[in-house]
């Protein structure tokens, strides 16, 4: 598994840089399988692109998956689609993709809904979908031992959800938790969680827009909660090591017990997101702490303050300015 640690350009076996913005990984059938956004012309929705791995070093790239679909659609050409996330359903065998749908404004906050025979696709898009009108921005998926599947998603009136889908993964059926971040006003966005040895570990990152911030973790025995306070799992002040959590990914084969873990972030560009990097990092992961370190050996971090009167972003516009 990979040795290479740290803030860097991914580029695919062809040499390109590859699109894995937002990124969501699953293993199937022993292959490791990466979506990421096609930012290659900023910040419309372009696609989502899927790659393969054994080492996330080397990525395969498989071309786009889910393409821009036609005029008025919510994954239209003048919409935005951002972390998109891939589950295979156990009930019907199909893989079914989430994406979190925008207008450019930052009003629409549906989440659009995708499936494919194959995990190297086609998609189809399917329909979009909310929990009772809620808004819906960042998203993340998590499928527990039993099969069970969950859409993390934040709302910015409430806090961040845990939506637990139907047997065919295609709609909601139970708003499981809806958590607001400890002495915060807010939920948190860019939702991921682990599951190892019976304790659920769920990672957020904070609203500051395209700027880094100390992303958090909580814990709990039951998705339903409770929840423990948010706390940070990179050192205080360095925020995330300039990086905004994408996904951490279990690395053993039994990934409800795994010893090994993979953390991957964004290091967004905002007036170059095609060329954004990834932050890769092993994270320590073991009775109810999360823990990340950055060591001297690991490529390319340097660090972007934020100014000491930098206030969390809650005008959707400012996501694109």
């Amino acid at each position: 598994m990979t040795d290479r640690f740290g803030s860097f350009l991914p580029h695919d076996t062809e040499g390109n840089v590859a699109q894995l913005h937002g990124i969501g990984v699953q293993r199937f059938d022993g292959t490791w399988y990466a979506y990421g956004e096609n930012k290659t012309n900023g910040n419309l929705f372009q696609g989502v692109y899927c790659y393969t791995t054994d080492d996330f070093v080397d990525w395969t790239d498989h071309g786009i998956v889910l393409d821009v679909q036609e005029d008025g659609s919510a994954l239209a050409a003048d919409r935005i689609g951002e972390r998109p996330k891939v589950l295979r359903c156990p009930e019907t065998g199909k893989y079914v993709m989430y994406i979190h749908a925008e207008t450019p404004d930052y009003q629409y906050a549906h989440i659009s809904v995708a499936v494919a025979d194959n995990p190297l696709g086609p998609f189809t898009f399917q329909t979009t979908m909310t929990w009772r009108g809620y808004l819906s921005r960042d998203i993340g998926v998590f499928q527990d031992e039993d099969g069970s599947g969950y859409i993390m998603s934040e709302d910015r009136d409430h806090g961040t959800h845990i939506y637990r889908l139907s047997n065919d993964y295609l709609t909601i059926v139970e708003d499981v938790a809806c958590e607001r971040a400890t002495d915060y006003e807010y939920g948190l966005e860019s939702p991921t969680i682990v599951k190892k040895d019976g304790l659920y570990y769920w990672f957020g990152s904070r609203l500051t827009g395209w700027f880094t911030n100390d992303n958090m973790y909580t814990t709990a025995t039951d998705l339903h909660g409770p929840w423990s306070e948010w706390r940070a799992f990179a050192p205080i002040g360095i925020q995330t090591y300039d990086s905004q959590v994408d996904i951490v990914i279990p690395l053993d084969d039994d990934q409800y017990h795994s010893s090994r873990f993979l953390f991957i972030g964004d290091q967004w560009y905002k007036n170059d997101l095609g060329n954004s990097p990834l932050v890769q990092l092993p994270i320590s992961i073991a009775d109810g702490t999360a823990s990340m370190h950055w060591d001297d050996s690991y490529e390319g971090f340097t660090h972007r303050e934020i100014p000491d009167d930098h206030e969390p972003i809650t005008d959707p516009h400012a996501y694109i300015s």
